[in-house]
């Protein structure tokens, strides 16, 4: 599982490591993976030209440091000083040592246009809002240059700790971080800004329990999927129910139910409308119009796609004593006193639109602010929820590390591809998962579903849904 921390658990643990070693050989750990990360990407070092962002903090140290190493492999580094009379000044002087060159800040953009490589080490994991005007001014000129870019511990401009960026920043290639993850790092929008993120080990060691951020990986998934045994029948493996989808709206009701069949639950009951276009598809679900306290048994249910205005059976499955999904119209329609109150878990599945109606907030306020609006949702509704998107991100109620899934691709942005998850994500909750672990792994198999069947083309919602046995099978290995 890779783990994230917030920026004061990172410099704790930073301290209690320099306090047991000699002054500056955390830093001298951090520059010598920072250079060879920079030497990979270049491949030809001698010869090349590299600028060096430096601002005030250790962040500037480390990029001087790294820029003495390269400088003594043959590359011509300039260092751009944002705050001369603050830079690190052991790094400089190492620089200076090696054969590197200094600039201040306005003469960045003549030694930027000619760089092959930029290292930003202008601000450190403790920046708050966007870049200062000058800082602003030579990230303009990266962009324009064409040049690669590598961040250091975190590209200057986003936020470590939510991920949030207000203001100018800048974008990396490739951010080489130290010690421990930032939730900044794995969240939109600043993931977006981070390009690949390469973990160096400098041996600090945050304690397990402080995570913030958790994201899955194969092999914690392949824990979490149901396995049937010996002894095993459908109604031991879990039975899901699913009522969803009307006259107007049937198709949501069968793409629900087809993440529901390939989600590890033993059977699938439908009740609503579409009852004919569910069995017309997949003849082996049950299916029946006596609404959802005589369904049958069940171990789970999932409401809300397709459900138009349908308040009544939204309001039936609520009032179950098992786990609930509400997915989509069954937000809107779901009544939060009613959701607070139920001691049955709920599991809500909002994208960023919905999220923004249930907080009364415009869509961009939760884009901007990801992890900040699934919390305060987990804590309005007492639930837990999976906020969908381009990172998706689960929440439980009682606070915790939020999960944040590392799989997907930007093709799975089409119309029912959140039915078909919320049918997975149901049927995993049958099967026994708590509502976090269901939301994180369903996440995860239709994420890699979805990168199964788009292969860099478009895709339809049938079409991950078919490939969610392949996500399976590679999740186990």
């Amino acid at each position: 599982m890779r783990t994230a921390y917030s920026v004061e658990t990172v410099r704790a643990a930073e301290r209690a490591l320099m306090a047991r070693l000699p002054e500056g050989a955390l830093m001298q750990r951090a520059a010598a993976g920072l250079a060879a990360a920079c030497a990979g990407l270049l491949g030809r070092v001698s010869g090349s030209r590299v600028v060096l962002l430096v601002g005030s903090g250790d962040n500037g140290g480390d990029a001087l440091y790294a820029g003495a190493r390269l400088a003594r492999r043959g590359a011509g580094v300039t260092a751009v000083l944002l705050a001369p009379e603050r830079t690190h000044a052991a790094g400089l002087a190492a620089l200076r040592r090696a054969g590197g060159r200094t600039v201040t800040a306005d003469r960045g953009e003549e030694a930027i246009a000619r760089a092959r490589l930029v290292v930003d080490g202008i601000v450190g994991i403790g920046g708050k809002g966007g870049l200062r005007p000058d800082a602003a001014r030579l990230a303009e000129a990266v962009a324009r240059s064409g040049a690669a870019v590598v961040a250091v511990d975190l590209p200057s401009g986003v936020d470590a700790d939510t991920g949030e960026v207000r203001g100018a920043a800048l974008r990396a290639d490739l951010t080489v971080t130290f010690g421990a993850y930032k939730p900044g790092l794995l969240v939109d929008p600043a993931r977006e800004y981070a390009g690949v993120v390469r973990f160096v080990g400098i041996g600090i060691e945050p304690p397990p329990a402080d995570a913030v951020l958790q994201a899955l990986q194969h092999a914690d998934v392949a824990r979490l999927l149901p396995t049937p045994q010996a002894e095993s029948d459908k109604y031991r493996r879990g039975v899901v129910g699913i009522a969803a989808g009307s006259a107007r709206y049937p198709g949501a009701a069968v793409l629900a139910v087809s993440g529901a069949l390939r989600g590890g639950a033993g059977a699938v009951r439908y009740v609503g409308p579409a009852g004919d276009a569910v069995l017309a598809r997949f003849p082996e679900t049950l299916v029946s119009d006596a609404g959802p306290a005589k369904a049958g048994r069940v171990q789970a249910w999932v409401t809300g796609p397709g459900a138009g205005d349908d308040a009544v059976t939204v309001a039936e499955v609520l009032a179950a004593d098992v786990p609930v999904l509400l997915d989509a119209d069954g937000l809107r329609l779901a009544d939060r006193d009613t959701v607070r109150e139920r001691t049955a878990p709920t599991l809500m599945t909002p994208h960023a639109g919905e999220a923004a109606a249930l907080l009364g907030v415009r869509r961009e306020e939760v884009e901007a602010a990801r992890l900040g609006a699934v919390r305060e949702l987990a804590a309005r509704y007492r639930a837990t929820v999976l906020l969908k998107g381009s990172t998706t991100l689960v929440a439980g109620p009682g606070g915790g590390p939020v999960r944040v899934n590392p799989t997907g691709t930007p093709w799975l942005a089409t119309a029912g591809s959140g039915d078909v998850l919320s049918g997975l994500a149901g049927s995993l909750l049958a099967a026994g998962l708590d509502p976090l672990d269901a939301g994180s792994a369903a996440a995860y198999l239709h994420g890699l579903a979805g990168r199964f069947a788009a292969q860099g083309a478009p895709v339809g919602a049938h079409d991950v849904a078919a490939r969610i046995p392949e996500a399976w099978r590679n999740v186990r290995g």
